[in-house]
């Protein structure tokens, strides 16, 4: 041991004096907003001891945090890495992210194999933070994507439940299940041993629900890290295994010890009232014993369902109150649970449209033959009674060709359901990025799908009684009908606006990165114009059929709204149009002019985006001069989103791109 110690010391130092060879690139990593440092401060001194301590002070389970000063660091190595390979892969990421963040106070980063956290915010060790921060992915799809996913969500749920339950040493578990075609799939989870198993539980169950927004959905392999927990998955081994530690001694024999072990004389050969009575005494501990426990259970189930049946009632009250005369039968939005069930034949996989960021969707038809689509709401999910009572409360208002319809909602115990009319062809975001379904979208439909989806906005912000902003406005919020019409959907994040109010500022940053407006990403503020940003996102997306986030250009990868105006600054925008597009020069003056209008919406000054009314008439007008665009404000690999969660505690994120073979990329969505 000694000698490890020796050669570990050593190690480290030949880094330092840059004998070794350069360390390795990291993986991921961020610097935050939360203050600077400057070089010969305190701060910086407090820091170097830090970080050049954490290494030796990890212990065998490959976890530590510790505070020096204003100073906390927390490190998390992957359960099954060993302790020597841990200390030098926290060392390593020390190094480098001193690198890249040379003055910053709170940074997170690392490799596959571990991950450091400090911060001048002692909270990140007495407050489990759950943020999402990174999404990998491998490029390549599985053979059979929804029985690879479902496969892979049995083996992560019965993952979550091992590590939960691996006590205070190590929250980590490990396995693999067969999927399509005899594949295996490979996966592990962790969380910091820290965290108590419901922080835990929630932790994993908070990433789980970040899967829908990940492009690692139907990937034969993926990741998503936070600061807290994380999980892996891939169809090749990728960990070693790990034996199950014992449980740490009670420290008491005399408790462990058997019944019946202690100064009772043993009975004789031809006794045979000793057995008797140690039967009635046996007989009258477990009287004792379970008669107390179920007279608990029975009470504890009752309250349960007196408070749920209360919490319930009042949920509906307050909605069906709120909507007083919007409908001549309100109670006619609520569903029997029994009837939905029914529906949707008991929620089948078979009738399962897909997978929200909130639960599963699926189709069902009801007596009368009408079909519908039945948001079926977690009970461990990010929704709760707000967002539920929001959606019913907005959507059973709206009533426009654009929107879906909502026709109505059920609550039954801990089930949330809310009923909508059936859109056959989906989302807009499944024709979009596909490689084939994407050929159907011709440019009088594209064109058909804007101005839809414009003419709702416009209700939403200016026609409608409310003046509602959508707030998560993206392509996989636009369903399309039988005719390919738009409905936007979704609508459990919007707020509601009098009709006399123009902005708006929250301190819990929802929607996702890459759509949201900057002054919205980073201070929390949201207006119409918020809406008109992503809707000029969108309009870019549908022209160029890239994902908003990640786009080629030739051998390098950036994000859209970077390719879009470099393209109009050199006046060769023509670049951007999807090659689909590309076949009729009669068009391609038209498809400009979309262009040109999706970068007004995207100006970094809100006072030079058009509202949405503006913009509808710029699309039906081809007469109407437009005014020339601004460069709008890019956040590039470099840039840092500050957003501020429930808790008031400030956390950073970062959006990077990057490609390769069976390279990872990496995105970013709030929660």
């Amino acid at each position: 041991m000694v000698i490890q110690k020796w050669l570990l010391f050593l190690f480290l130092h030949l880094h330092v004096l840059n004998i070794v060879a350069q360390l390795p690139q990291l993986q991921f990593g961020s610097c935050g907003e939360n203050g600077n440092y400057t070089e010969n401060s305190t701060y910086k001194n407090n820091l170097n001891t830090l970080l050049t301590s954490l290494p030796s002070k990890i212990d065998g389970y490959g976890f530590y945090y510790d505070s020096i000063g204003e100073v906390s660091g927390i490190v998390l190595c992957r359960g099954d890495v060993k302790l020597d390979d841990c200390r030098v892969c926290v060392y390593n990421a020390a190094q480098k992210l001193v690198q890249l963040c040379p003055t910053q106070k709170e940074v997170l980063g690392g490799y596959g194999e571990c991950l450091l956290l400090y911060s001048n915010n002692q909270s990140i060790i007495e407050t489990p933070s759950f943020s999402v921060r990174y999404f990998f992915w491998n490029a390549a799809n599985a053979s059979k994507p929804e029985e690879f996913n479902q496969e892979l969500h049995k083996l992560l749920e019965n993952l979550r439940g091992r590590a939960i339950n691996g006590g205070p040493f190590r929250k980590y578990a490990s396995g693999n299940v067969t999927g399509p075609d005899d594949q295996t799939i490979y996966a592990l989870v962790q969380c910091t041993p820290d965290l108590t198993p419901r922080n835990c539980f929630n932790c994993l169950t908070d990433i789980y629900n970040n899967m829908p927004q990940c492009p690692c959905l139907g990937k034969i392999g993926g990741r998503i890290i936070g600061p807290r927990c994380n999980f892996r998955y891939e169809i090749s081994r990728f960990f070693a295994d790990v034996s199950v530690e014992a449980p740490p001694p009670t420290g008491n024999d005399d408790k462990t010890a058997p019944m019946g072990n202690g100064n009772e004389t043993a009975p004789t050969g031809n006794d045979n009232t000793a057995p008797i009575v140690q039967d009635k005494k046996k007989a009258r501990l477990v009287i004792i014993i379970i008669v107390p426990t179920v007279i608990v259970v029975i009470l504890t189930v009752c309250i349960s369902v007196i408070l749920m049946k209360k919490r319930k009632r009042k949920l509906v009250d307050i909605i069906l109150g709120t909507l007083g005369d919007d409908t001549s039968d309100v109670e006619s939005l609520q569903y029997d649970f029994s009837i939905i069930r029914e529906a949707t034949e008991n929620f089948s996989n078979a009738n399962k449209l897909g997978q929200g960021g909130f639960g599963p969707v699926y189709k069902g038809k009801l007596q009368n033959g009408q079909e519908v689509a039945v948001k079926r709401l977690s009970a461990d999910s990010g929704q709760g009674d707000l967002e539920f009572k929001n959606e019913v409360l907005l959507v059973a208002r709206l009533q426009h060709r654009n929107l879906v319809r909502l026709l109505g909602f059920c609550l039954d115990g801990t089930e949330r359901l809310l009923v909508y009319e059936f859109v056959p062809n989906a989302s807009l975001d499944q024709f979009l990025f596909d490689q084939v379904k994407r050929s159907q979208l011709d440019w009088e439909r594209r064109s058909k799908i804007i101005g839809g989806i414009a003419r709702g906005i416009v209700y939403l912000h200016e026609d409608s009684r409310l003046r509602i902003i959508h707030r998560d406005l993206k392509a996989g919020n636009v369903l399309l009908d039988a005719e390919m019409n738009p409905k936007i959907a979704d609508f459990g994040m919007a707020r509601l606006f009098t009709l006399d109010e123009t902005q708006g500022n929250t301190n819990r940053i929802v929607g996702t990165y890459g759509y949201m407006a900057p002054e919205y990403a980073m201070q929390g503020q949201f207006s119409v114009k918020s809406d008109v940003y992503s809707f000029g996102v969108l309009v870019l997306e549908i022209i160029s059929g890239q994902r908003n986030i990640c786009s080629r250009k030739g051998d390098s990868v950036e994000d859209l709204l970077s390719v879009a105006w470099l393209n109009w600054c050199e006046e060769t925008v023509s670049n951007l149009i999807d090659p689909i597009l590309r076949g009729s020069s009669g068009l391609v003056g038209d498809i400009v002019r979309y262009i040109h209008i999706a970068l007004l919406c995207v100006q970094e000054n809100v006072a030079d985006r058009p509202n949405m009314g503006e913009v509808l008439l710029m699309l039906s007008s081809r007469s109407l001069s437009l005014p020339v665009p601004h460069n709008p404000q890019i956040l590039h690999f470099g840039d840092v989103y500050t957003t501020i969660s429930e808790s008031s505690k400030i956390t950073e994120s970062k959006s990077i791109c990057s490609s390769g073979n069976q390279d990872l990329i990496t995105e970013l969505h709030p929660r």
